[in-house]
């Protein structure tokens, strides 16, 4: 997948989490929930933005790194919302959960090729 594909797919993942974050109810829970969620999932766009214009590859793997972070966090978030029902059904928030999960190995992967690039 080249950068302009992960970029569009960032992009399409953050506007998805921005929705969602948007049905949270207007508890004290969902507001919290909605804030924590709001601040990880939208970061990885940011992060692969900053990651494009990394000074050298230890640079770019330190900004991939927090971008992995974020992910996992918002995984986090959304296992949650599930948990806790604060949407439902359930199957409304899964397939974000799945592409998570995939975005998270495609940054794990991107990191692990980095740092073999760096020690050679």
């Amino acid at each position: 997948m080249s950068e302009y594909d992960l970029e569009d797919r960032l992009l399409d993942y953050a506007a998805r989490i921005v929705r969602l974050t948007d049905e949270l109810p207007p508890t004290r829970a969902g507001s919290h929930v909605a804030g924590q969620l709001l601040r990880s999932g939208t970061s990885a766009l940011g992060v692969h933005g900053e990651a494009q214009g990394a000074e050298s590859r230890n640079d770019f793997v330190h900004k991939f790194s927090i971008g992995l972070k974020e992910l996992k966090e918002s995984r986090r978030w959304l296992r949650l919302i599930i948990k806790s029902a604060l949407i439902a059904p359930v199957s409304r928030v899964q397939p974000l959960l799945e592409e998570t999960e995939e975005l998270i190995c495609i940054f794990a992967a991107s990191i692990k090729t980095a740092r073999k690039r760096v020690e050679r």
